[in-house]
């Protein structure tokens, strides 16, 4: 269940050549603590996983359609002709279904640490468009990054009710996603921060 699709470009999780995180496990444990993020929100994000493996698809289709409906967000998805390049859409969009898995079933170790600090890299100066080898703008203001958190996590909510589960359960597993997602968009907003700020 940690995979949606197999061979996923430039899906790098756990690759060697990824660069460490400046942010440390015990800066991970107390974000988590101030976020509020326990083991009981990850038990119900296992349940999450279970619940979106088979939807993340439609689930990342509806946030592109969002994006679509902004000039201002589905320009960096465009070539220097102002064209939307497709082919870079699919890759983003596969390892956008990746990332729903990940954030629900993935240990919050090192490996998954340093792959969040990537992930902000790839939005920004340093990496964005390096992954799939595009001409698209070369960088995503943090705004943006932060800001569509609240699409991320109003959205998903019917998504979490499509299999039957009590309203409880629902909510318990809508709060854990919500908590999960400010975890990851925070940790990848420390790709944007100069070292010493």
């Amino acid at each position: 269940m940690q995979s949606v699709v197999d061979n996923i470009a430039g899906y790098a999780y756990g690759a060697n050549d990824l660069a460490t995180s400046p942010v440390t496990m015990k800066d991970l444990d107390e974000l988590k603590q101030t976020i509020t993020l326990d083991s009981e929100d990850m038990r119900y994000l296992r349940m999450a996983a279970e619940v979106l493996e088979d939807q993340t698809d439609s689930l990342v289709n509806l946030w592109r359609g969002v994006i679509s409906t902004m000039p201002h967000l589905s320009y960096y998805f465009k070539d220097a002709n102002g064209n939307i390049n497709e082919e870079y859409k699919a890759k983003v969009k596969e390892r956008f279904k990746q990332w729903i898995m990940d954030v629900c079933t993935k240990p919050y170790d090192q490996d998954w640490l340093n792959y969040q600090y990537e992930i902000g890299l790839r939005h920004m100066y340093v990496k964005k468009n390096e992954t799939d080898k595009v001409e698209a703008p070369p960088h995503i203001p943090m705004r943006y990054v932060i800001a569509f958190t609240a699409v991320v996590n109003d959205t998903v909510k019917p998504f979490l009710a499509k299999k039957g589960h009590s309203l409880g359960v629902i909510e318990k597993m809508h709060k854990a996603w919500c908590k999960a997602v400010l975890l990851h968009v925070t940790l990848w907003t420390r790709a944007y921060c100069t070292d010493g700020w």
